[in-house]
């Protein structure tokens, strides 16, 4: 495994506190960020454009992404140039298809042609990757965003299909292919080993790695052992 620093890949932080994302900004390790609109929700955002303004005023140089909401794709399309418009390191994310399974690629591919910065989201089959590398402008970045995690949740090993991927996106040179719902450390070097651009990473894993990457797990077994026996100690457990 390589270390926190070999890795080739653009660690991301995924989320929508403001407070972390502002801190994070100042984090050299963090090169980019990216929420949704059900991060969001969790946060307690009401009111988005002025939280998306908001976070733009500190967040001015590294990428990051916000997502249109809208399920039509006429409206989609016009939160998509709003929101492209509010600052040069913005891109827009669009979901693969709407609610009712239609696909998004006929609208990525009329954004893509007008130099939209485009993040095209909740990917999870080659089927769905093969018709992005279509549509999207080899002019103009843009972020391919696959859901390893959710793969993985359903027993299925993401690795090689992330590298088939990688090899579908060759003949668009300003994508990053984006290893997305990360759930463990390991997943960041994971995405690593597969040739991803980029891996977003939620705050509290982020803190994780800060504190635990390439660890000694001798030191980590010791720690583990404290931990229960200072525990138990606090419970006050007796036999």
């Amino acid at each position: 495994m390589s270390t926190l620093q070999e890795l080739k890949v653009k660690i991301y932080a995924d989320g929508a506190d403001k407070a972390g994302i502002l801190s994070l900004n100042d984090n050299p390790l963090i090169q980019g960020m990216t929420t949704n609109p059900t991060l969001m929700r969790k946060a307690g955002i009401r009111d988005y454009e002025a939280f998306a303004r908001d976070i733009l005023q500190t967040v001015t140089a590294k990428p990051i992404s916000f997502e249109v909401f809208s399920d039509e794709f006429p409206e989609m399309r016009r939160q998509a140039l709003k929101i492209a418009a509010w600052q040069k390191n913005v891109f827009v994310k669009i979901p693969i298809t709407n609610t009712r399974s239609e696909s998004a690629l006929p609208l990525v591919r009329e954004l893509a042609q007008a130099g939209v910065q485009l993040n095209i989201t909740a990917l999870l089959t080659l089927e769905q990757v093969r018709g992005v590398a279509a549509a999207l402008n080899p002019a103009v970045p843009s972020v391919v965003s696959v859901f390893a995690g959710r793969i993985a949740d359903t027993g299925v090993d993401p690795m090689p299909l992330l590298v088939e991927c990688g090899k579908l996106l060759v003949n668009q040179p300003k994508a990053d292919l984006l290893w997305a719902s990360v759930r463990e450390v390991l997943n960041i070097f994971q995405a690593d080993a597969c040739g991803c651009g980029i891996v977003t990473v939620p705050h509290d894993i982020l803190g994780k790695l800060q504190k635990m990457a390439g660890m000694d797990l001798t030191a980590l077994s010791l720690d583990t052992v404290k931990m229960f026996a200072a525990d138990a100690a606090a419970a006050g457990f007796t036999l």
